[in-house]
């Protein structure tokens, strides 16, 4: 993506779980540095600092600093509880979520630099889950009392293409993209709802990986942030079993062209863990191979019009570079030195 002017090839970053020191420890310089904005009212992101929203200023210059292009995830939806879709239509609520989105682009734009923002995780899997018909359009909301998303519908559609609208007008310089959850309906389906939601205006398609390392849910007793799930989940590096990483490419695939305009693909919320023939593993030990693969077959990505790929923590329990031994700074290493992947 020129406008971050970057290098020419797939750029690696870093989120959640990875300190700035403990990067600088360990000569990590990634291309990007996510970090969360979270909550609505009292104790979410704008009081994190003083005054309101400097908390953006301030990792901002710091990010840079250090050499990465700013990324935020805005995670404000999730204040109720994840699923709970009732403040959307409550004014009270939205009210104070439409201030705080204002908030963070009115501190984006005075940066005067390239920012990525990715736009509310795991909200629009909740909405594709309660519309009628999986449609957005359906669920209400408040939305067109905002001046700068005056005449946009009053639904959960209009959420979306009210944070588009509303990130043109106050931070040009802000990139936005949004993350579809493939929790049910096919790409094709989940990309006509977020098509509906203003996706397709983004700059960027955000591609989730996954929250967890793979072995935080095969083990018998796992700590609450992975519990409660079932399947198969460390993915089969020969792309022969389910799942595999093949598979992942593919529906990320058919979503892009579902949206039908060509946006470049960022993965995000890539698990950190290191490789395992056994399954499971400890605390901040538990196997996963995504970064091994991907950083190992970084062109794979570049062919599909992958631009980034951002790796973090899903939960204090997984996987970071400080317990990963080492194995991100090495692969990244190496990822670098052979001038890294193509962009297509």
């Amino acid at each position: 993506m020129a406008k971050l002017g970057k290098p020419s090839r797939v750029l690696v970053g870093l989120g959640a779980g990875n300190s700035l020191p403990q990067m600088q420890s360990q000569s990590i310089h990634p291309d990007i540095v996510d970090t969360y904005l979270v909550g609505v009212g009292a104790g979410s992101w704008p009081t994190w600092n003083s005054p309101d929203g400097a908390y953006i200023t301030y990792t901002a210059q710091a990010v840079q600093a250090y050499g990465a292009t700013p990324m935020f995830t805005f995670y404000q939806m999730a204040q109720n509880g994840g699923g709970n879709l009732s403040g959307i239509n409550d004014a009270t609520f939205m009210n104070n979520y439409w201030a705080q989105a204002r908030l963070m682009y009115q501190r984006i734009a005075a940066l005067n630099a390239p920012v990525l923002i990715n736009l509310e995780p795991d909200f629009w899997g909740f909405v594709w889950a309660e519309a009628p018909g999986h449609d957005p359009a359906q669920i209400p909301a408040v939305v067109s009392s905002q001046a700068e998303c005056s005449g946009l519908p009053n639904t959960a559609a209009g959420v979306g293409q009210c944070l588009v609208q509303m990130g043109r007008k106050i931070a040009p310089n802000a990139l936005l993209g949004f993350p579809p959850s493939f929790w049910s309906g096919s790409p094709a389906e989940i990309g006509a709802e977020m098509k509906a939601v203003g996706a397709h205006q983004a700059d960027f398609i955000v591609a989730q990986t996954s929250d967890r390392d793979a072995g935080c849910m095969e083990v018998a007793s796992p700590p609450a942030e992975c519990a409660g799930r079932t399947g198969s989940f460390y993915w089969d590096e020969n792309n022969i079993a389910t799942p595999n990483f093949h598979q992942s490419q593919s529906a990320i695939s058919d979503y892009r062209t579902a949206l039908s305009n060509g946006l470049p693909i960022l993965w995000w919320q890539t698990p950190m863990g290191v490789p395992s023939a056994t399954p499971g593993g400890t605390n901040q030990h538990y196997r996963d191979n995504r970064v091994d693969y991907m950083l190992r077959n970084t062109q794979e990505y570049g062919d599909i019009h992958t631009f980034a790929i951002v790796f973090s923590a899903g939960g204090s329990f997984q996987t970071t570079i400080n317990t990963d031994g080492g194995q991100f700074a090495r692969l990244l290493g190496l990822y670098l030195a052979q001038g890294g992947a193509v962009l297509r």
